[in-house]
């Protein structure tokens, strides 16, 4: 494993692989739980911002994609033409910190489900013993698979996960679902902070997406196969969860989808859901961030890099604070909106696509900037970042993604097109 920029001789992913990739990591319980946090809004108010949410967030996450897969490089590599070959790091940095911050999300999630659903007691209903098992069958995943193997047993996870999940949305219908939704005993949540909340969920993965891509075949296939994976499969997550909320008052929708399922003798199929879930969902967590962490520095093995995050993404999960987990998200959006919003100005409107490759990790270079941080970027990213957190805190009624998205890019555009066009 490695971050050079990859051959089309060796990129051997079709529009099937990134599909089920992206399917697979949207079948995640902190997404079902997630749709449950809209219930405040109401049905027909949230069912919209998902909906709308999706279509924004897997837009700009896709075409973080595309930069990937038309020049064969990894996610943080393709930020070093705007942000600068050391100014990549910052965002390699925080990458690093959300990816091993949602791997431990996830194995809580997973842990508290697994043990719930034990019926035997003992270890088997101990969050931490659920927690440290889909840890560690995690990084067995993702240290012992190469790119061959790990197709097929996408393929079979994936695949797999759907059928159970359409039993489960099938029960939850059928046992929860009287037709129409129960108003939420909270207070109302404005329709641009759950649009927000939506935004935020693809827009994490966004900083993972060209690690993938630089493998396709195609891009265009590459970008609408992910598109309509993440899209398809988080929007249902996220509607499931919504209206298990609304029908039952319950602020864990997933716990109780999960609990339903062993109440109909169907024990198996929600303990393997819990399992495979996590994995399938926490293997694109821990091979990024090594990939992050070497763009930082390429001394240390991937191997001791991806071990290293997958240990450290268990014992977090052991301690992490689960309470925090929608500003957790408001934190994602507020970082890696804006950072985006200069690297899609940068690499589509003023580069217009083309990027010298060469330069990418050359000192003194056209990437190297002043001291090998571009500046200008850095202003326009914090102005981005200080757009979003003002927006939250004052409560603006069009929310923080797109004007703090708006800020930067236009920002960036007025600061470096013209001094791009005197190269």
């Amino acid at each position: 494993m490695n971050i050079r920029p990859v051959a089309d001789a060796e990129r051997n992913l079709g529009g099937t692989d990134f599909f089920l990739l992206w399917a697979g990591v949207a079948i995640s319980l902190a997404e079902i739980w997630a749709g449950g946090l809209l219930a405040p809004m109401g049905f027909r108010a949230a069912l919209l911002a998902i909906l709308l949410g999706h279509v924004i967030g897997n837009t700009l996450m896709a075409l973080g994609g595309v930069i990937g897969s038309n020049h064969g490089i990894t996610s943080m590599v393709s930020i070093r033409p705007s942000f600068g070959i050391l100014g990549s790091n910052l965002a390699a940095v925080l990458n690093i910190v959300q990816l091993i911050c949602w791997a431990s999300i996830m194995l809580i999630i997973g842990g508290r489900a697994g043990a719930m659903l034990s019926s035997r007691g003992g270890v088997l209903a101990s969050d931490e013993f659920w927690i440290v098992l889909i840890g560690l069958g995690t990084l067995l995943w993702a240290l012992l698979t190469g790119r061959t193997i790990w197709k097929m047993m996408q393929v079979a996870a994936v695949v797999g996960l759907v059928l159970v999940l359409l039993i489960m949305t099938w029960e939850a219908y059928r046992h929860l679902g009287s037709g129409v939704a129960i108003p939420s005993s909270s207070a109302a949540m404005p329709f641009m902070t759950g649009l927000d909340l939506v935004i935020a969920m693809p827009i994490s993965w966004m900083p993972l997406l060209a690690d993938y891509s630089r493998f396709a075949m195609k891009s265009s296939t590459a970008f609408w196969s992910t598109w309509w994976g993440y899209f398809l499969v988080s929007s249902w997550m996220y509607a499931l969860g919504l209206s298990a909320s609304l029908w039952t008052g319950n602020a864990e929708p997933h716990m109780q989808l999960l609990g339903l399922m062993g109440g109909q003798g169907l024990l198996t199929s929600a303990l393997l859901t819990v399992v495979f879930s996590t994995i399938t969902s926490d293997f694109p967590d821990l091979y990024s961030a090594t990939c992050s962490f070497l763009n930082i520095s390429g001394r240390i093995s991937a191997k001791t890099v991806m071990a290293f995050t997958g240990v450290l993404s268990i014992v977090l999960a052991l301690v992490f604070p689960m309470e925090r987990y929608q500003g957790f998200l408001f934190f994602i959006g507020a970082m890696f909106v804006p950072l985006f919003g200069v690297v899609l100005t940068d690499y589509f409107l003023i580069r217009k696509r083309r990027l010298d490759l060469d330069a990418l990790d050359r000192v003194g270079g056209a990437y190297w900037y002043s001291r090998g941080y571009h500046r200008k970027a850095l202003l326009a990213w914090a102005v981005g970042f200080a757009t979003y957190e003002s927006s939250q805190l004052l409560g603006s009624p069009v929310g923080g993604s797109i004007p703090s998205m708006l800020v930067a890019g236009v920002l960036y555009y007025a600061a470096a097109a013209r001094s791009h066009g005197r190269r």
